[in-house]
C-alpha cells in the first residue's frame, strides 16, 4: 500500500460533538458517569442520530466510565470497539479523535465516540500535591524537595525556556488575556462575565513563578463527546462534514523519563509529531486559521505554537500578542471559546470541540472562513497528540 493511502484524510468526518454543563469543580450536583452519559447524547442529537447507533468507545487518561456501562445506556446492541490512551494527562485528547478515526477508516466500528468525564470534586484533584505519608517511585526524587505539582514541575520547564531563548512574561500574559476575552462572547464559559486586563493579571498572587493566578488552568467537572462516522454517512447526515486532515501522537526521545532528565527539557513533546502530521494533513502552517492550543500552563503554550511551526524562538515575543490572538481581527486567533484557562477545563476535549465549530462556522469568536483548525493536547507531557480539522475546500 502505498504511504498515502496510510491515513485517514478523507476517509471519516466528525458528525456530532456535544457537552454537559460545565461546573467549578466539586459543584456539579451530578455523578460523573450522568455528566459523560448527557455529552454522549448531546453529541448523539447533534449528528442527528440515535444513541444505539454507536459501537465504538475512545477515552484517554485512564478514564473511569467504563464503554460497557455506557452502551447499555445508551441501548447500544453490541460493542465493536473499546480503546484507551493509556497516562499522559490531557494528551491523549485529540488522540482518542484519533483512535476513534482510526477505528471507523479500518472497518472496526462504525459509529465512535471519543469523550472524556472529569469530576474532580469527586475523586481528587489534579493539580494538589499528594497526600501520603510515604513516597515511592519517581515521586521519591522530587516530593521531598519540594517539587510535588504539576505547576512546580512545569514551572521549571518554563524558566529554562524564558532564559535559553528570551521569551518575556508579556507573552503568557497575552495568552492568558486572549483566552479570558474569548470567554466574554461564550456563555458555556465558566468564566463568562468575569474579563482579565492587564492589570489584574499582573497584580494576581504567584502560584510558583514564572506563573501567576491566570496561567493555570481551571478545576472543573463536566464531560464532552466527539463522535466519528465514515465520510459517506458524514455526508447523509450534514451537508458541510468536517474532517479530521491527520491526527498524531507522540514523544520525542526519553519523553517522560523521570527526575526531570530528558534529553530535551525544553519541549511541549511536539517536536517529532509535528512532521507527521503535517505531512499527512497535507497543509502547512501558513494553511491554519485558527489554533486551539491546549493550556495546562500558558508557557506550555508559547513552547507548543513554536513546534508547530506557527511562530519561532525568535519571533514569538512580537507574534504572540494580544491583539494577534484574539478573533475575528487577529493574524493568529487562539483558544477562540476561552479554553482550559477560561472555558472549562475538560481535560482538552472541549478544545478539540470548539476546533470543529470553528471548522463549521459556529463559534461564539467565530473566525471569519475558516476552513482548516489545529488543535493541540497535552504540551509537555510523556505523549502528547495534535489533530488538524479541515472542511471540504481544504480536502481539496
Amino acid at each position: 500500500m502505498a504511504t498515502d493511502e496510510l491515513t485517514i484524510r478523507g476517509r471519516v468526518a466528525v458528525v456530532g460533538v456535544g457537552e454537559s454543563v460545565y461546573y467549578k469543580r466539586a459543584q456539579s450536583p451530578e455523578p460523573e458517569f450522568k455528566l459523560v452519559l448527557r455529552a454522549i447524547l448531546a453529541a448523539c442529537a447533534d449528528a442527528g442520530i440515535d444513541p444505539s447507533r454507536v459501537d465504538g468507545f475512545c477515552s484517554y487518561s485512564n478514564d473511569r466510565n467504563l464503554p460497557a456501562r455506557i452502551a447499555n445506556a445508551l441501548g447500544s446492541p453490541e460493542i465493536r470497539f473499546s480503546n484507551m490512551q493509556w497516562g499522559s494527562g490531557g494528551g491523549g485528547a485529540a488522540a482518542a479523535i484519533g483512535n476513534a478515526s482510526a477505528a471507523v477508516a479500518a472497518g472496526f466500528a462504525q459509529c465512535v465516540v471519543a469523550f472524556r468525564g472529569l469530576a474532580q470534586g469527586q475523586f481528587g484533584r489534579f493539580g494538589a500535591g499528594p497526600r501520603s505519608n510515604t513516597i515511592s517511585g519517581q515521586g521519591a526524587f522530587t516530593v521531598p524537595y519540594g517539587v510535588m505539582s504539576p505547576a512546580q514541575t512545569y514551572a521549571m520547564r518554563t524558566t529554562r525556556l524564558m532564559y535559553e531563548h528570551g521569551i518575556d512574561g508579556s507573552t503568557m500574559r497575552a495568552v492568558a488575556m486572549a483566552a479570558y476575552h474569548h470567554a466574554q462572547s461564550n456563555p458555556r464559559a465558566v468564566m463568562y462575565g468575569r474579563p482579565l486586563d492587564e492589570k489584574g493579571y499582573d497584580e494576581a498572587r504567584w502560584i510558583v513563578e514564572p506563573f501567576r493566578l491566570y496561567d493555570l488552568c481551571l478545576e472543573n467537572d463536566g464531560a464532552a463527546a466527539v463522535i466519528v462516522m465514515s465520510a459517506e454517512a458524514a455526508r447523509d447526515l450534514t451537508p458541510n462534514p468536517v474532517y479530521p486532515l491527520a491526527v498524531q501522537q507522540g514523544g520525542g526521545h526519553r519523553s517522560g523519563a523521570s527526575v526531570h532528565n530528558q534529553t530535551d527539557y525544553v519541549t511541549s513533546s511536539f517536536k517529532t509529531v509535528v512532521p507527521h502530521l503535517y505531512g499527512q494533513a497535507k497543509v502547512g502552517p501558513e494553511d491554519i486559521d485558527v489554533v486551539q492550543s491546549y493550556e495546562n500552563f500558558t508557557g506550555a503554550v508559547v513552547m507548543s505554537l513554536i513546534e508547530h511551526g506557527l511562530c519561532t524562538y525568535e519571533n514569538a515575543n512580537e507574534v504572540l500578542t494580544f491583539e494577534n490572538l484574539i478573533s475575528p481581527t487577529g493574524k493568529l486567533p487562539l483558544n477562540t471559546s476561552g479554553g482550559n484557562l477560561a472555558e472549562c477545563y475538560m481535560h482538552g476535549l472541549g478544545l478539540q470541540i470548539e476546533a470543529i465549530r470553528q471548522i463549521r462556522g459556529e463559534s461564539t469568536s467565530q473566525v471569519p472562513n475558516a476552513r482548516v483548525a489545529l488543535a493541540n493536547a497535552g504540551p509537555m507531557v510523556e505523549v502528547a497528540s495534535t489533530a488538524i480539522y479541515g472542511n471540504q475546500e481544504a480536502l481539496g
